[in-house]
């Protein structure tokens, strides 16, 4: 197992150099998926003796290549970004929860109100906007900090 270890660490380092930062990124869902599969994959590799040295950094090799492709098609054909992933959600607009968009992606008033104190806001009703982004997380926008309000341009807005 040792002697694995050392062979198929550094052929992952290489592997992810040679892929970009893309690929352990957490943009989306589909990109966690990877970064989890290659994981699994390592544990696979060094743990089993019944997948080869060969077998196992081609695995590596191909999921960084597939998670390349899936990429570069949403690059290059943006509307397959809705096959890919998510569309960032408003939960909260001007200080009102979304009730049933929240019910329906199944986030609680307390998560918001978490999240809004995590970045320091003591009253929801001044946030004018909270967003369920595509890797999960939550963003909270206030109202002094809206401006133009154009980072919510590509949002779903949930009636």
């Amino acid at each position: 197992m040792a002697v694995v270890a050392m062979v198929v660490y550094p052929a992952l380092v290489l592997i992810l150099r040679l892929s970009g930062k893309r690929t352990l990124s957490k943009l989306n869902a589909f990109d966690l998926v990877v970064t989890v599969a290659l994981g699994s994959t390592l544990a696979t590799i060094l743990l089993s003796r019944d997948v080869s040295l060969v077998e196992g950094i081609l695995a590596l090799v191909l999921l960084v290549a597939l998670q390349y492709g899936v990429a570069l098609i949403g690059v290059r054909w943006p509307p397959s970004q809705r096959l890919i992933k998510a569309r960032p959600t408003i939960l909260l607009r001007d200080g009102q929860m979304r009730h049933a968009t929240m019910r329906r992606l199944r986030v609680t008033e307390s998560e918001i109100r978490q999240a809004a104190r995590s970045q320091g806001v003591g009253d929801v009703g001044s946030l004018a906007a909270v967003v369920l982004e595509t890797d999960g997380t939550l963003s909270i926008i206030t109202r002094s900090r809206l401006g133009d309000g154009s980072s919510l341009a590509d949002v779903q807005h949930d009636r």
